[in-house]
């Protein structure tokens, strides 16, 4: 296991860490959130147990309890868990996972999650970041991290979570096809420092290698071309049907009408056409690394 792997495989255990807050806009979150929460109260109620006690049971503060059972919290799996063998609930507590898990990221990283994961083919142009589906877990906790105003620790660590949770796309079986195409610039920025910069490059690499999957590279010194304005995103599934996603004239909103995904296509059509093909694009990173 690479150390990418490894930090990925933490990033997602640790994703459910109490301390989240439930988005307010995210409808259905707040209704699962509140009504496990309530659920939890009325038993460690019926159980005679003050929330000071049942808290020091699970190894947490009276203050964390009451916002868990508030819906003011996101409870992670070993929380409840554990909460089921304190209150002897028989496995009902430790079942609200499958529906906490499910609105544990925010609404639009779910949105953006769920279609990925249905589709067949995936297409990214990225203007001024290397794509969320390629970031190594230190690189999107830097790029997260430069925002202004900043985020707190919490919610900076919970946005990193939710990209990497993202990137399950990729151990799809049967896999979908994926394509990318970077700019140069920002295979050059050193986000991070050198070292997490040169392990961005070689997770770019190994990526770009798998089977289903195509990079290309844009150089800087290219002619002007469509994606000058911002990302593209372009989603095809099963039944023939399709989604995109760009910045500019689209202003991100996801768009499926057939005139829109028209001159989608024909944008990154033509910026595929104008960057480096897949094989030197690969050779164009190595070339990166060897400059370090």
């Amino acid at each position: 296991m690479t150390a990418v792997e490894a930090e990925a495989g933490r990033l997602k255990e640790e994703a459910d860490e109490p301390g989240w807050e439930v988005d307010p806009d995210d409808e259905w979150g707040v209704a699962v959130i509140t009504t496990v929460g309530r659920q939890l109260r009325l038993r460690r109620e019926a159980a005679g147990m003050r929330a000071a006690d049942f808290g020091r049971a699970l190894g947490y503060g009276e203050d964390m309890v009451y916002k868990i059972e508030g819906g003011k919290r996101i409870p992670r799996q070993e929380f409840l868990d554990r909460a089921d063998e304190v209150l002897e609930a028989g496995g009902l507590v430790a079942a609200a996972w499958e529906d906490v898990k499910k609105v544990r990221y925010p609404r639009t990283v779910r949105q953006l999650g769920k279609l990925e994961g249905r589709a067949v083919e995936i297409g990214v142009y990225e203007c001024n970041i290397i794509a969320g589906l390629l970031q190594t877990p230190d690189h999107a906790r830097a790029v997260i991290g430069a925002a202004q105003p900043p985020y707190s620790p919490d919610d900076m660590e919970r946005m990193v979570a939710a990209r990497l949770a993202r990137q399950l796309v990729f151990e799809r079986d049967p896999a979908p096809s994926i394509h990318f195409v970077l700019e140069e610039a920002p295979l050059r920025r050193r986000v991070g420092g050198t070292t997490v910069w040169r392990q961005q490059l070689e997770h770019v690499l190994e990526t770009g290698r798998l089977n289903n999957v195509r990079l290309q590279v844009m150089p800087t010194d290219t002619e002007p071309h469509p994606g000058l304005d911002g990302r593209i995103e372009l989603l095809k599934f099963p039944d023939g049907t399709a989604v995109g996603r760009s910045d500019g004239k689209f202003n991100g909103r996801p768009v499926s009408d057939p005139k829109q995904l028209r001159i989608l296509e024909l944008r990154y059509g033509t910026i595929r056409a104008q960057a480096l093909p897949p094989r030197e694009s690969l050779a164009f990173i190595e070339e990166l690394l060897g400059e370090a």
